[in-house]
């Protein structure tokens, strides 16, 4: 018996069916098609009825299968919608797949089972034209609303030289103006209640306390907020679809762009899916390395959510500290990787190179600058009344309703829930150190600051750790797959030279199969769902990043607070527009 059926037989009856098929994954993770008209009732069953329901839904996403050739085993379908649950309590993933046919297919909508669903099933509608009944209010959520066709359907293209030359008439200006034109009703909110006039104001989308290109329409009774939805998008690059023109090696640049605070931490799912569906295994100080890198980057992405925060709720000097103790951090990243902000710097089988002389002098100095500043931040910020008042009881979530929505990270921990993919499951050798997982218990703004800041003692503690047990040897795994070649070798005999040379320009081939890939990134549980064709690039590439999740908690938060509380609400979720969009 496989794993996968082994947990299947602890799954509801309905799911034993032989209606159900099992598919066997690179990942491991249980993997069960399920057909439309069941998906519902087997949903409420997952997510409500078991014991210790799949309570989570962590990803929504779908595939277009017409040209896909390696489906060995699996239902016919156009297209198939991938449902990726989660429970806390089993600490278990669970894959749900439903096979559609024809050109405009649809599905029951999972929103009533999982409210985290609103959003993932809008970015489906958009991206792949896949209506999901009775969904609350289906429309166009990254794209434009008067874009025609959706963007990772197989036919769009994937290149502005594979379109004709833009062109607008004046008719089409005038039908892009009027589609701007603002109309509560199209956002779920109304005119006035009780005869009374609601007042409209745009957050953004250009805004400081947005933290990028935001906008937030407010539904106002004075100054308390009524509704706020979000408008997402305008920070969309179609990272998806370049996943799907890149090869293996040369997405890797693509993937600090993702959280773009986080740097080398945005490489790290993708090469640990990659490498799982090739089979490579990385060498220990490889592993080593990369771990020491992804927490400097923690550190720098917490340094910046500090500063701003601090400064949303009107603490000024804080942020100007704070950049310069990122200063520090990409001082030794670009010691390290020869970049900063954006390295680009592991790669498929290890890192880029080796670290270089006097790296360990760098690493100590900072280990020593770091915890004195940390203490007198507590003093001006965390133990400032004002700051207190501005942030404690405020945008405070139950544990059920972030388990609920999708929320991971700090966040999640904030609401007492000590919950860490780096303990819980671990990946990339931190099962071999020893830090603890900081909570709270509130669940509030000052509670999501609580925890975040002893995190960054927690990755001190880690880097330290891997400072005095840096073991020896190779960078990169000695594994054809694995890009590129050692440089020695390639300077040795012609074969690894045009072995380089092709792994290079072309890329590696790595063999058919699909994984879910996710990490304990700064902002939350961020995640790569990859799939192969056997071909030099990836057939499908999803993207999971905590910020859309969070970001959709927002009108659930801002409900009956007032503006200024709206502020310190978007600066302690800890969100980068980039990493919503993607």
């Amino acid at each position: 018996m496989t794993r996968t059926e082994e947990i299947a037989r602890g799954l509801p009856e309905q799911l034993r069916e032989p209606a159900t098929t099992v598919q066997e994954t690179v990942d491991g993770i249980p993997t069960l098609w399920v057909e439309r008209e069941r998906l519902s009732a087997i949903a409420s069953q997952l997510g409500r009825d078991i014991p210790h329901p799949f309570a989570t839904l962590l990803d929504l996403t779908a595939i277009d299968e017409r040209e896909r050739s390696h489906r060995d085993g699996q239902p016919a379908a156009d297209f198939t919608v991938v449902y990726n649950l989660f429970s806390y309590a089993r600490n278990q993933h669970l894959r749900l797949k439903v096979p559609l046919s024809g050109e405009h297919p649809s599905v029951p909508t999972v929103t009533g089972c999982w409210p985290a669903a609103n959003w993932y099933e809008r970015e489906v509608w958009d991206m792949f034209g896949i209506a999901f009944e009775g969904h609350p209010e289906l429309r166009r959520i990254l794209m434009p609303p008067t874009w025609v066709g959706h963007p990772l359907r197989k036919e769009h293209p994937a290149r502005a030289t594979e379109m004709g030359r833009y062109e607008l008439t004046d008719d089409e200006r005038d039908a892009e103006q009027e589609a701007l034109r603002f109309r509560p009703e199209d956002w779920g909110m109304e005119r006035e209640a009780e005869g009374a006039d609601f007042l409209f104001l745009n957050l953004g989308p250009q805004h400081p306390g947005t933290h990028g290109v935001l906008r937030v329409a407010l539904q106002l009774d004075g100054e308390l907020i009524v509704d706020a939805v979000p408008d997402i998008g305008y920070h969309h690059r179609g990272a998806e679809k370049m996943g799907e023109r890149q090869t293996w090696h040369t997405y890797i640049p693509y993937t600090d762009r993702i959280d773009y605070l986080s740097g080398v931490q945005n490489n790290f799912p993708y090469v640990l899916g990659v490498e799982r569906l090739a089979g490579i295994e990385v060498p220990d100080r490889a592993r080593t390395i990369r771990i020491m890198m992804a927490e400097l980057f923690r550190i720098a992405s917490h340094l910046v959510w500090y500063g701003t925060f601090a400064q949303d709720v009107g603490a000024l000097s804080p942020v100007f500290f704070m950049f310069v103790d990122r200063e520090r951090i990409f001082e030794i990243v670009e010691a390290v990787c020869g970049g900063r902000m954006h390295p680009s710097w592991f790669r498929i089988g290890g890192v880029a190179h080796d670290l270089p002389k006097g790296w360990e002098r760098l690493v100590a100095a900072f280990l020593d600058y770091l915890p004195p500043r940390l203490d007198e931040y507590d003093k001006v910020v965390m133990r400032n009344r004002i700051f207190k008042a501005r942030t404690q009881g405020v945008g405070a979530y139950t544990r059920d309703e972030a388990l609920e929505w999708g929320v991971t990270g700090p966040n999640l921990r904030a609401c007492g829930v000590e919950w860490d993919f780096r303990r819980a499951q671990p990946y990339g050798g931190y099962d071999e150190l020893d830090f603890d997982v900081p909570t709270a218990e509130a669940g509030d703004c000052y509670a999501r600051g609580q925890v975040r800041i002893e995190e960054i003692r927690q990755s001190l503690r880690i880097i330290r750790q891997c400072l005095d047990n840096m073991p020896a040897g190779p960078v990169k795994a000695e594994h054809p797959l694995a890009t590129p070649p050692p440089r020695a070798r390639t300077m040795a005999d012609i074969e690894t030279l045009i072995h380089h040379f092709l792994s290079v320009s072309w890329g590696p081939v790595i063999p058919p199969g699909e994984v879910f890939s996710g990490i304990e990134a700064p902002k939350g549980f961020m995640a790569y769902y990859l799939i192969s064709d056997g071909s030099t690039g990836a057939y499908r590439t999803r993207i999971r990043t905590p910020s859309f999740a969070h970001m959709q908690t927002i009108r659930r938060l801002a409900r009956g607070v007032f503006i200024a509380d709206l502020l310190a609400i978007l600066g302690s979720i800890d969100f980068v527009l980039a990493d919503v969009d993607r």
